[in-house]
């Protein structure tokens, strides 16, 4: 089954030669050039994998990236300008997973496309082992990878469930932020540590009734973050 990308650019010539280097790899793309019409593609079909620019016409990457999270979680990767350190913790704080700084190696773009989607194939196959985990109110169903607290369900992004389901698998074990990127993003990952502390923090603001004093996803000072069991 080939895997779905949507490639999302006002500059054509990018546009073409990435779709041109997915395509040789099998990949069906599609293609957006303004935000509307990137949110329109998002709306009317699932995707593996969506490249968004973060300077669109009518509708910026992150308003388009916040508005997708309300109703998917498909792995976005933000393509910025290079130096542009701000918009890339901006695009993590709403909803991205990766970014990739232009100008880019397309080489490196296929390499961190292939490198999300086999992790997600991972996941799936180790979703076979524990179904559902519960832990207090919080219930994790690794199957259809969506997470409740109570009876209402949380909305989180890939990376962020990725995170939560590696510290509930291994409870009270504590992870270094090195550790976390390189597990979790991959030792191929460009980007530092605090992309881990931005996911972090949105996951407490998700499933922690109080993020200051949280139940579940605990912080070891100095040292990293942990899971309470």
């Amino acid at each position: 089954m080939a895997k779905k990308v949507l490639v999302v650019d006002d500059e054509k010539l990018i546009v073409k030669g990435i779709r041109f280097s997915l395509e040789q790899d099998g990949m069906e793309v599609d293609c957006a050039y303004d935000g509307e019409e990137a949110l329109e593609c998002a709306k009317n079909k699932e995707y593996d994998m969506i490249l968004l620019d973060l300077m669109l016409p009518k509708m910026n990457g992150l308003e388009v990236c916040q508005q997708i999270r309300e109703f998917s979680d498909v792995p976005i990767i933000m393509l910025t300008a290079k130096g542009e350190d701000m918009d890339k913790i901006l695009g993590l704080e709403y909803g991205a997973d990766d970014y990739i700084t232009k100008p880019f190696n397309i080489l490196e773009v296929k390499a961190r496309i292939k490198a999300i989607m086999r992790r997600a194939g991972k996941t799936a196959a180790q979703e076979t082992k524990a179904k559902v985990v519960e832990v207090g109110e919080l219930r994790l169903d690794c199957e259809s990878r969506r997470v409740f607290i109570g009876s209402r369900e949380i909305n989180l992004t890939a990376k962020e469930f990725d995170v939560l389901e590696l510290l509930v698998f291994n409870p009270n074990k504590v992870y270094s932020r090195e550790n976390l990127l390189n597990i979790v993003w991959g030792y191929e990952y460009p980007g530092d540590v605090r992309t881990v502390d931005v996911h972090i923090r949105r996951l407490r603001e998700k499933i922690e009734s109080n993020p200051s004093e949280p139940k579940y996803v605990h912080t070891k000072w100095g040292v990293g973050y942990y899971f309470q069991a």
